[in-house]
């Protein structure tokens, strides 16, 4: 671990943690929602949710000036509750899911990188959130 401070991002959502998690982990719903700008796109997920699987999230601009993988391994995995990975620059991130009736709270914990100012690296992930906060959302129970 690096001795960064961790950063932390929580978001509510109106849905229930089944439907939440499904969004979260379903590779087909990461390519909707995994985005930081409405210029970007996410074109590629690989997505092996079990302690020891690996992932792979592309992220890139549309236009392709830019983008990159998001990649590692799942350390643990306790479904509609937890999520815990390493990336594959050893940062730690932890997903927590609580659920309360209808609505489920989503906290993510995570290493910033040492390259990017850490206000950037928190509007980044709350970005993403909101996107997610919106696809999840909009489904129908």
């Amino acid at each position: 671990m690096t001795n960064n401070p961790f950063l932390k991002v929580e978001i509510t959502i109106n849905k229930p943690v089944d439907l939440v998690w499904e969004c979260w982990t379903n590779p087909a719903d990461i390519m909707l929602w995994n985005v930081p700008f409405p210029n970007w796109h996410s074109p590629k997920v690989e997505n092996n949710l079990r302690a020891g699987g690996l992932f792979s999230f592309r992220m890139e601009a549309i236009d392709g000036s830019e983008g990159f993988d998001h990649t590692g391994k799942y350390d643990k995995v306790i479904k509609n509750q937890l999520i815990e990975y390493t990336l594959s620059d050893n940062r730690k991130s932890r997903i927590e899911f609580v659920a309360n009736g209808n609505t489920t709270s989503l906290t993510e914990t995570f290493e910033p990188e040492k390259e990017t100012p850490i206000d950037l690296q928190r509007d980044f992930c709350e970005s993403v959130l909101l996107n997610f906060k919106q696809h999840v959302e909009s489904k129908l129970l």
